[in-house]
């Protein structure tokens, strides 16, 4: 389905509150507007996590951010992206003859250079060097030594999955100083998923440890996150 068009979409109030599990922004890929507290609109962008983009501009130019139109793509192809923010660009120029003063070439505003993620932890060396220690003990060690660990399909600037989109998503959201590993990674995750299944006696994926220990996967920390509990948990 469609988004709505730029004119239809109802404004969302950015605040503190949008910042929490209670907030109305989606954690969905989708197209938003930003609009300052005068009303008049700052900027059109695409995002594969919606929420997380427009908390970053909050936070880097809260003077620009007022509020916010957002509209979710169900199936968030880079074409259906593109074609979204296409519409919105071309309803607003229609309308007010300009583009918004961010998408101006050459505007730097809302480009700061984004802290590099972490890269994605691999476990072995590599699929053809014998290992010495079993890989269950190397994901014993793993999960004990680092606070959070997620378990994902992909990596976590590029999730295959949407569970594991949505687990990103949340501890994204939160803040959450987390180590991610590929469990898809044949190359130097080999043999990863039947062990770790075994290991956590826990069959799907994607999986979150906390201190050593099993959460749950996408459903159980979705619940958490609506709850108000994830930072409180894997925060401090």
């Amino acid at each position: 389905m469609a988004v709505k068009n730029l004119a239809e979409t109802e404004f969302v109030t950015v605040s503190p509150e949008n910042d929490g599990p209670t907030g109305e922004l989606p954690s969905e890929a989708g197209v938003y507007a930003v609009y300052d507290k005068a009303g008049d609109l700052q900027l059109i962008g695409l995002s594969r996590n919606i929420a997380a983009t427009v908390m970053a501009h909050r936070k880097s130019v809260p003077e620009l951010c007022g509020s916010v139109k957002v509209g979710v793509v169900d199936e968030p192809g880079r074409e259906a992206l593109t074609q979204a923010w296409k519409s919105w660009m071309e309803e607003y120029i229609k309308v007010s003859g300009k583009v918004p003063l961010g998408n101006e070439s050459g505007n730097v505003t809302w480009t700061r250079p984004q802290p590099k993620k972490k890269p994605d932890l691999r476990l072995t060396p590599g699929r053809h060097v014998q290992l010495t220690v079993p890989l269950e003990e190397l994901v014993d060690k793993l999960v004990k030594e680092n606070k959070v660990v997620a378990f994902i399909k992909g990596s976590r600037s590029a999730p295959l999955c949407g569970f594991s989109q949505k687990v990103i998503g949340i501890l994204e959201k939160e803040g959450v100083d987390y180590e991610s590993v590929n469990v898809l990674d044949e190359d130097y995750n080999y043999g990863l998923r039947e062990t770790l299944k075994q290991y956590s006696n826990w069959p799907t994926f994607p999986q979150i440890f906390l201190n050593g220990e099993l959460v749950g996967g996408c459903d159980i920390l979705t619940s958490m996150f609506e709850k108000g509990e994830v930072a409180g948990l894997f925060k401090y």
